[in-house]
């Protein structure tokens, strides 16, 4: 059985901003991760050393590494013990565009936070940052609340490059991103795994 948290942090966190060093983004797309009852989920065989913030505080930010080259962040939203988290997978610069630019290499203005990686870069977001929590005011990275964005602007669809239960190609809707802005990432499914004979 699913659990409540990490769906409902997810429409909270479109809209919000993510402050980091010098940059603001406003984040426009999301994905749910329900740790033990989610096979994509960091956290679905259990605690480990690399995944131990997602355990809680909630409010805290979970980094890992990725294809041994970028930098994903998480917002940890379940209750102590219980790991869930949101991946923050894009968003708006809204402000430090210039350093925004330096960091991603000199891009265009939509592709700037475009993609789980790219928004850490833009965001000066790196592995030590796990942990970090994010609603205190002296915190290299913070989340700001704003006003919620309608749920008719919200769509929902399959999390990208993630299936389910046994790598079947099943997917769930649970990635989250505010309609019609250009600043989503793109979708990109899930390859099957192949079973080896023999």
């Amino acid at each position: 059985m699913r659990t409540a948290e990490p769906f409902a942090t997810a429409h909270r966190l479109l809209g919000a901003h993510l402050i980091g060093r010098g940059v603001t983004v406003r984040i426009t797309e999301v994905e749910a991760y329900d740790g033990a009852n989610d096979p994509g989920s960091h956290a679905f065989r259990g605690r480990t050393p690399r995944n131990e913030v997602m355990f809680g505080p909630a409010g805290h930010l979970y980094c890992y590494f990725s294809y041994g080259m970028h930098t994903c962040c998480n917002y940890v939203c379940g209750p102590d013990g219980r790991a869930s988290a949101v991946l923050l997978r894009a968003g708006q610069v809204i402000e430090g565009f210039e350093l925004a630019r330096e960091r991603r290499r000199a891009t265009t203005e939509r592709n700037l936070a475009r993609g789980p990686a790219c928004l850490t870069q833009a965001l000066g977001i790196g592995l030590a940052d796990n942990g970090t929590a994010l609603h205190e005011d002296d915190s290299p990275v913070r989340v700001r609340w704003t006003d919620p964005v309608p749920r008719a602007s919200v769509r929902s669809g399959p999390r990208v490059g993630v299936s389910g239960p046994g790598g079947d190609g099943t997917t769930y809707p649970w990635r989250f991103w505010i309609d019609g802005d250009p600043t989503v990432s793109a979708y990109r499914a899930a390859k099957p795994r192949r079973r080896h004979s023999g």
